[in-house]
């Protein structure tokens, strides 16, 4: 039997720049096939600045992650979890589970669970599990639960492996966004805090270039100029239909080159 998820994607990871970084291009391609898109941190990125206090900081990334996801005509929020101090907590996970009954999420992008970054797999285990739950009435929250589970898709970041560095599962399929580059450009240009930081942090002079060339190594892997890679979330308790797969067909490429 067939089911019918709502047309509403959203980008739930942990830190203000993460959807743009990870997720913009499908975010722009879903968009253009009617899709309302929502874009979500779990933190305000407020340990991500520069010669700026902890609340500076949230606030001043805040307003760019509202700007990037203006570009998208997207709703944007965020849970108020502390940037580099998250952890898994019930009140996280009602948070999670109200948002995504709120918005009446029918698919879902996040972190991999073997993201290279704390607080992404931290992000990753809160979203899976209120994904999980989002439809029992059950759930001590005031919204109405979800008609159905919503479909669970896994982002990457810029590499293929994991903490220690070994090779992870290969993607499940990458998405050719080429059409969607010029979007995803503007999207990151409105995070300009991250410019600095990442100068201080890696000695990185062109933080958005370097994440335009890991798409660009993408690319070259799937045979495209620009890709992103993703993995749908296949385990017990969660729905299999690819539908993303299905409404991006023309963008997408099964295997690596």
């Amino acid at each position: 039997m067939s089911k019918e998820f709502n047309k509403v994607a959203l980008s739930f990871h942990a830190h203000p720049d993460d959807a743009e970084a990870w997720n913009a291009g499908v975010l722009k391609l879903l968009k253009d096939k009617g899709y309302k898109i929502v874009i979500a941190s779990m933190t305000a990125g407020d340990l991500g600045g520069c010669n700026m206090t902890m609340k500076e900081t949230a606030k001043l990334r805040i307003e760019e992650a509202k700007k990037a996801a203006s570009v998208l005509d997207a709703e944007y929020y965020m849970l108020g979890g502390t940037d580099g101090f998250l952890f898994d907590t019930k009140e996280l996970r009602l948070k999670a589970i109200s948002l995504m009954r709120k918005v009446r999420a029918g698919v879902i992008f996040t972190h991999l669970p073997s993201d290279y970054h704390s607080d992404h797999r931290t992000t990753a285990n809160i979203v899976e599990t209120a994904a999980m739950v989002s439809s029992l009435d059950t759930v001590p929250v005031k919204e109405k639960p979800l008609e159905i589970t919503p479909l669970l898709y896994h982002t990457s970041p810029l590499t293929l492996s994991d903490p220690l560095g070994s090779q992870i599962v290969p993607p499940h399929f990458f998405v050719d966004i080429k059409t969607a580059i010029e979007t995803k450009k503007k999207m990151l240009g409105y995070h300009i805090s991250q410019i600095e930081l990442m100068k201080h942090m890696h000695k990185m002079n062109d933080f958005f270039g370097y994440v335009l060339e890991g798409n660009r190594n993408y690319g070259k892997m799937a045979g495209v100029e620009y890709a992103e890679v993703y993995w749908q979330h296949l385990g017990g308790g969660f729905q299999k239909e690819p539908q993303v797969q299905n409404d991006l067909s023309e963008f997408l490429i099964n295997k690596m080159s």
